[in-house]
């Protein structure tokens, strides 16, 4: 007798036998027991796992010379004649080169026809998805509405190519993969029949590579024993069919998340060289992050391992990468460079990361603890200016005591010139907070934004006076002269819009109160030693202007930004640095 491979040596003759779809067995099995069979049967389900195995079960327990039965002997004629698969009553038809309206209307006609030996003619149609449109048309009435003695079984891998016209008058029982321990359980019995010595871990990593189809592990146990004899070691298994070890892929993870990028690369180079698979080897990772993720979450891992989002981050990862190298040529290159960019992601400082650290500072807390990375190589920095450098902000005291001499009420102008005269040429202090400027300043933002910005509208705020601020509260004195030719009609407008203003440079919701005065451009300050005459502003003059400004207001923004609290715990935390782009 010629050699019969394990997958057909050892496939299932009855429902006990079938391994991994109790939900199947057990639903067909109480069906014939109760006498409550349906026309036609669909078996969906990836390849290799026992829908045609279990079509010809039920083809048998139906036509079996004792049956009906849930339990069909396999020793009767119609049950050898079935297994054989040369039964007059049982029809195997390959949907894939039996696929035009010919085949089919031949199949309607021999339909009428009683069978010869048992009581059903049963047809089952394998990959019945590669029917044509007009083929699946001519089987609709038949299939619906067939001769009690006639029963269908189809079988496919992709049911969702069937028309909703065929699925509909089936009943569908979806297959599922096999799980690995069933799957090694069955090939140790097999080599204890065969009297073959086969490693538990070689039959697990045998049921891994198969991904849950038993006919595709038992074809792999066929091989491995052509080439090992009949003692079968584990590494045996790992080098015929190009496995990673568990150990290997672990090393690789542990140099991830250690941003070891020489020794992940290594790995790889060493693998590659073996001649390993790397698309099953990005496989077995993503495989083994999902498990670190889950113990994770769950609590049962614990340790310096990656955060969940990163863990999350990493598989998305690993499996885009994994779908693409299916088709790829060089999967070395695309595995090195997928190993990279994951330690590169892991090295990133996250929004939420920055975001919960911000908020813990802001809030006086202390900021959460960050995942350990080795710090990336330190790019060069620019010189920065010595802690006694001048500010480009502040008031000189000259100013204010003028100031609170000339100005009992506590109102500033700052759009004379000699105020500004004197602030320019006055040595500068350090650069105070955006929360805590000093009112001036604040009101220099302001003129610089909204009376050089929209003249039209508020021009009128380079001859204003600006009060001290009082908690929220910020007070402006507008020129009567000014008032009378605008009217109370637009002044609500206005003040809402350099409230606005305001908010935005001192970072909170602020008031603005304001009142009448008898004056028009009252300089308030002296001037300074070499004073600049005052000119009538040329149209040249005055486009100048807003320009200058605006370009020191930048600069002290700057500053402002660099200097604040907030910025440089940030900066610390995460080890960064602001750089200006040119």
């Amino acid at each position: 007798m010629s050699y019969r491979v394990f997958a057909r040596k050892y496939r299932p003759q009855t429902f006990d036998e079938v391994i991994g779809q109790e939900h199947v067995t057990r639903t067909l099995q109480n069906a014939i027991t109760q006498k409550r069979l349906a026309q036609a049967y669909l078996f969906v389900g990836p390849r290799g796992i026992g829908k045609t195995s279990t079509a010809r079960i039920l083809a048998k327990a139906l036509n079996c010379a004792n049956g009906p039965t849930s339990t069909p002997c396999g020793i009767c004629d119609a049950c050898k004649e079935i297994a054989a698969g040369n039964s007059l009553d049982v029809l195997e038809i390959d949907g894939a080169s039996n696929n035009s309206v010919e085949h089919v209307r031949e199949l309607r006609e021999n339909v009428a026809y009683a069978p010869a030996r048992g009581p059903y003619k049963i047809y089952l149609i394998d990959e019945v998805h590669m029917l044509s449109t007009a083929a699946f048309n001519a089987l609709l009435k038949t299939l619906e509405e067939p001769p009690e003695h006639v029963k269908f079984i189809f079988a496919t891998t992709e049911a969702q190519k069937l028309p909703p016209t065929i699925t509909s008058r089936c009943q569908r029982f979806d297959l599922r993969r096999i799980p690995t321990e069933a799957i090694a359980k069955h090939l140790l019995l097999i080599a204890k029949t065969e009297k073959i010595e086969l490693d538990e871990n070689a039959a697990v990593a045998i049921a891994r590579g198969a991904d849950g189809g038993l006919r595709d592990a038992e074809s792999m146990l066929d091989q491995v024993v052509a080439f090992c004899g009949d003692s079968v070691a584990y590494d045996d298994v790992l080098n015929i069919f190009g496995f990673t070890s568990p150990e290997t892929v672990g090393k690789l993870c542990d140099a991830l998340f250690a941003a070891d990028t020489l020794g992940a690369l290594k790995i790889i180079h060493e693998q590659n060289e073996a001649g390993k698979d790397l698309l099953r080897l990005l496989a077995e990772m993503v495989g083994s992050l999902r498990d670190l993720l889950v113990a994770t979450v769950t609590g049962v891992q614990a340790g310096n391992t990656p955060p969940p989002a990163r863990l999350l981050e990493l598989i998305e990862h690993f499996s885009a990468v994994e779908a693409r190298m299916r088709w790829a040529p060089d999967k070395k290159l695309h595995t090195e460079v997928a190993v990279i960019k994951a330690i590169h992601l892991l090295n990133q400082a996250t929004l939420d990361d920055v975001l919960e650290t911000l908020g813990a500072i802001q809030g006086g807390e202390a900021p959460p603890s960050l995942p350990s990375r080795p710090a990336p190589q330190a790019a060069p920095k620019a010189p920065r200016p010595p802690e006694s450098a001048p500010a480009l902000k502040a008031e000189p005291p000259a100013v204010k005591a003028a100031a609170a001499e000339e100005k009992p009420s506590g109102f500033v102008n700052l759009a004379e010139p000699a105020a500004l005269s004197v602030k320019e040429s006055a040595p500068k202090a350090e650069a105070a907070p955006a929360g805590s400027a000093e009112p001036f300043e604040i009101w220099e933002t302001i003129i610089t934004r909204l009376a050089h910005g929209s003249p039209m509208k508020f021009e009128w705020l380079t001859s204003a006076r600006f009060g001290a601020r009082e908690g929220s509260e910020f007070r402006i004195q507008i020129p009567k002269q000014h008032h009378a030719r605008t009217g109370d009609f637009i002044w609500p407008d206005l003040c809402k819009i350099i409230e606005a203003e305001i908010s935005k440079v001192v970072g909170g919701r602020v008031k603005l109160a304001y009142d009448l005065a008898d004056f028009d451009h009252e300089p308030i300050y002296e001037e300074a030693p070499q004073p600049t005459p005052v000119v009538e502003k040329t149209p040249a003059a005055a486009a100048a202007k807003p320009e200058k400004v605006e370009e020191k207001s930048q600069a002290e923004a700057d500053a402002e930004f660099k200097n604040d609290p907030l910025i440089k715990k940030a900066l610390e935390i995460f080890g960064r640095e602001i750089q200006t782009l040119s």
